[in-house]
């Protein structure tokens, strides 16, 4: 086997176990279960996977149970302690600790910010507060309309609930880190067909993506997709994914109905632009673009 073909395999190997974790998060992930998977003997899983991924797979399972568990305090009313026990923590002071270091903040004063900052409805009525108004008088981001040129991109799609497509970037990072496409400065970008309050989630549409040469061979299920060519509204969000839902709310509820612009006829794009393996959540920096006409 070439140098190539070992790569390429190692990559489907370490894929095919951070698909599992991502499935299987509320279970005990043992090393020895995970090379099995991996076929790789347990002696030498784990210095593969750390050299494939960069990083252990402690931090690997810590990082996507924490990103639930900030997922679960925006849209669920459930104890802290459900959340902590879900998130692998024996204590919610421990959940506490640990998610406070990464997110910025404890849970409970995230829950809490996050209710602030959501856009809700008032009862209707003269004196309701408008959507629009509510997200006026909390926050503010700055967008700017730029032409954005147009972009190629290797793709994966994922189809359901939107903040589980890092399942999906996981497989792509894992075929690109084998076909040596991981250079600095790659860029990686998610392609949302849907309004995540149109349909169910089950059938939310929307495909990771990465800008590699267009003569890299593209595995099964993969295909190429292009995005820009055109002016886009353009806003920044720092903070975790998960509260990516308050700056489209921003954007199209605030922004967008006193911009004089119309959106364009293709999907809103998102750039991820540090790589979330290496910086906490609080400081994950976000490009979202609304295409225009």
């Amino acid at each position: 086997m070439t140098r190539h073909e070992t790569s390429l395999a190692y990559a489907a190997r370490i894929e095919r176990v951070m698909s599992h974790i991502a499935d299987h998060l509320d279970d005990r992930l043992e090393l020895d279960d995970l090379s099995d998977i991996a076929c790789f003997s347990p002696y030498h899983f784990h210095r593969v996977f750390v050299a494939v991924t960069g990083e252990t797979v402690a931090e690997a399972v810590r990082r996507l149970r924490l990103h639930r568990a900030a997922v679960e305090l925006n849209r669920s009313q459930h104890a802290l302690v459900r959340i902590a026990t879900r998130a692998g923590y024996g204590s919610v002071a421990a959940f506490t600790r640990a998610f406070a270091a990464s997110y910025g903040s404890p849970p409970a004063a995230y829950r809490r910010a996050g209710q602030d900052l959501r856009p809700v409805l008032q009862p209707s009525g003269s004196q309701a507060m408008t959507r629009a108004t509510a997200l006026r008088s909390t926050l503010h981001y700055d967008v700017t309309i730029e032409t954005v040129p147009k972009l190629r991109l290797a793709t994966l799609p994922h189809r359901g609930d939107y903040q589980k497509i890092g399942v999906s970037f996981e497989r792509l990072l894992a075929w690109a880190g084998g076909h040596g496409l991981l250079r600095p400065g790659v860029r990686m970008i998610g392609i949302y067909y849907d309004d995540p309050d149109s349909k169910p989630l089950a059938e939310l549409r929307s495909e990771a993506g990465l800008a590699v040469p267009e003569d890299s061979p593209l595995a099964p299920a993969m295909a190429w997709r292009e995005v820009g060519g055109g002016p886009v509204a353009r806003l920044v969000h720092k903070g975790p994914y998960a509260d990516l839902d308050i700056a489209y709310a921003y954007l199209y509820h605030s922004w967008l109905p006193h911009s004089g612009r119309q959106p364009g006829e293709a999907p809103c794009f998102e750039e991820y632009l540090n790589d979330p393996r290496s910086a906490p959540p609080s400081e994950w920096l976000t490009a979202v673009n609304l295409p225009l006409k």
